[in-house]
């Protein structure tokens, strides 16, 4: 595909049957799915990744045109994968070195009590620019998440290698409890953004808990973080932030975070979203709790950089990325899902878009994650199926505007005839159709579907995966 088809978007054009006008051949024979509307799970926040520690930095490096498309694949509906979550890092660091997050305090004010020394660079790190493109491009949701807090709040003094907020319980420090400054700091941070028309959606005031990193990090447990959100909650409420949601606790696995739950308790009125990572386990289940859940980190770390949708089943293939998806959101009844880095640089698995000097280069898991974000959409809500074929994983979701999408993922080495029906929803009646593909060969490329009588026909070829569209006339008034 050449780029200028990427651009122009003229490779992703889809093929719209018409059931009210176009002499349709007869359906293919298949498994009938059906899909049904009056059988309701959770409401979809949303699909993303980041660019904190700097990447966004490399993006900004990339000439005009190729920030453009990089930031296109990224976040446009039309012309890329339509991720709608952007998770930016807030800084702790007293500088810039390395990849480091610098913080809007790099120094001490003195003490817990001591009038505020921010400094607001208008930049963070590029991450403000890529935010304010992604918004450009229809995002809504920005997530700022704090790796941990500056180091002279903290138990061991540096922003990195572990330590805990002074205040919380078990940790006190000769300096004072810092936790009304922290949240205070937090607050300033979302401030930053609103004086640039950006609007902070979702805040996280701590980054793999469970983990101690020669980087940016801080330890807490639920009880702690409890003990934090204590203050951090009415904070919020009295600078008017009501409509920041506190994301907890981003640990390194799922049933870390399940195990966190009992100990949150306390502080249930304040927490928006209960947020997990996958590295040292995968959403399999629903956590036990009544807010959203969503999958905030997961990658490909180590593997060398590949781009294929299906070569051996590996961790980097764009297939094992599209059934990821699907068990956290079938399974575990998650909201969101994340990758860990939009766009970088280097050699692994660890992006989902390869920046090497000028050059820019999609992967399959890309459009793995578009096959769900282009057509499940904020607000859509996952209902019911039945009748998928054997070897074939489907799911459906109905979006605000009252479109259904049904996604199917063939893992396997022959194709799959597949028919789709809606049932319920006030009589949901199909009037048009599109059908999407990606597979070694496609990359979110219009498919071949038909229409009659309400249902649509299409194929599934091995190893690939196919969104099915369908939407119906609006009731006439």
């Amino acid at each position: 595909m050449s780029l200028t088809q990427l651009i122009t978007g003229a490779a992703f054009l889809p093929l719209v049957v018409f059931a009210r006008t176009t002499n349709l051949e007869s359906r293919q024979s298949g498994s009938t799915v059906t899909v049904n509307l009056d059988q309701r799970y959770q409401t979809i926040d949303g699909f993303g990744a980041s660019e904190a520690f700097q990447r966004a930095v490399q993006m900004s490096k990339l000439t005009e045109e190729q920030q453009q498309y990089t930031l296109d694949l990224l976040f446009s509906t039309e012309k890329g994968a339509g991720l709608s979550i952007l998770r930016n890092g807030i800084g702790s660091s007293p500088d810039m070195s390395s990849d480091h997050m610098v913080s809007i305090q790099p120094k001490s004010p003195g003490g817990p009590s001591s009038a505020p020394k921010y400094v607001w660079d208008g930049s963070d790190n590029k991450q403000l620019w890529v935010s304010q493109e992604a918004v450009k491009r229809g995002v809504k949701t920005i997530y700022a998440n704090a790796w941990s807090a500056p180091g002279y709040m903290k138990t061991n003094n540096n922003d990195a290698n572990g330590g805990t907020l002074c205040g919380v319980g078990g940790a006190s420090c000769s300096s004072g409890d810092w936790r009304q400054a922290y949240a205070n700091y937090l607050v300033q941070y979302i401030r930053y953004y609103q004086e640039a028309n950006v609007t902070i959606t979702h805040l996280g005031f701590v980054n793999e808990p469970d983990l101690t990193t020669s980087y940016a990090s801080m330890r807490m447990s639920g009880s702690q973080a409890a003990d934090f959100i204590k203050v951090l909650g009415p904070t919020l409420e009295k600078e008017n932030l009501t409509h920041v949601g506190i994301n907890c606790c981003d640990p390194e696995g799922w049933s870390t975070q399940a195990s966190m739950l009992s100990q949150l308790g306390s502080v249930d009125q304040y927490i928006s979203t209960i947020t997990a990572h996958s590295y040292t386990s995968s959403p399999g289940s629903p956590l036990n709790t009544r807010h959203r859940t969503w999958q905030t980190e997961a990658a490909d770390l180590n593997g060398a950089w590949q781009a294929a949708w299906f070569s051996s089943g590996g961790a980097g293939d764009g297939q094992t990325w599209a059934n990821n998806i699907y068990t956290a959101l079938v399974n575990a009844n998650a909201s969101g899902y994340l990758y860990w880095i939009g766009a970088q640089t280097g050699v692994t698995n660890s992006k989902l878009i390869r920046i090497d000097g000028n050059n820019v280069s999609p992967s399959k898991r890309l459009w793995a994650f578009g096959q769900w974000s282009r057509f499940v959409r904020p607000g859509a809500v996952r209902v019911g199926t039945s009748g998928a074929p054997s070897g074939v994983r489907t799911s459906a979701f109905q979006n605000v505007d009252g479109s259904v999408a049904v996604q199917f993922i063939n893992t396997g080495g022959s194709a799959a005839n597949v028919q789709v029906k809606v049932s319920g929803g006030s009589g949901f009646a199909s009037t048009t159709a599109t059908a999407h593909i990606t597979d070694n060969t496609h990359d979110l490329s219009d498919q071949a579907v038909t229409l009659s009588a309400g249902t649509a026909a299409a194929s599934v070829p091995s190893r690939s995966m196919v969104t099915v569209v369908l939407k119906a006339d609006a009731p006439a008034e």
